[in-house]
C-alpha cells in the first residue's frame, strides 16, 4: 500500500495532540496492511463526499482519504480530525 499525504492532512495532523498522533500512526499502520480491516471501520462517504472514504482513529476522530486506483493499493490521505472535517 502506497500512501500519499496532502498538505491539508499534514497541517491537521500537526495540530493533533501527541496522544492522538500516536493513535493515528497505529491506525495508519493497520490501514497500510489492510485498508478494509474491520477494526478501522473503513467506509465510503455519501452525498457531496461520495468520492471519498473514511476510517476511524478513535471514537471521535476520522481520517478522510481517497483510493487512487481500483485495486485499492494507493491512497491519498486528505484530512484528519473530528466529524467537522466532513463539512
Amino acid at each position: 500500500m502506497t500512501i500519499y499525504y496532502s498538505p491539508r492532512f499534514q497541517r491537521s495532523y500537526k495540530r493533533l495532540d501527541p496522544q492522538l498522533q500516536k493513535a493515528s500512526e497505529k491506525r495508519v499502520a493497520l490501514f497500510r496492511s489492510d485498508p478494509l480491516d474491520q477494526r478501522l471501520d473503513t467506509h465510503r462517504l455519501h452525498g457531496k463526499l461520495k468520492a471519498y472514504w473514511s476510517f476511524s482513529v478513535d471514537s471521535r476522530h476520522r481520517a478522510l482519504f481517497e483510493f487512487l486506483n481500483a485495486s485499492k493499493d494507493e491512497a491519498i490521505f486528505l484530512d484528519i480530525g473530528n466529524h467537522s472535517l466532513y463539512q
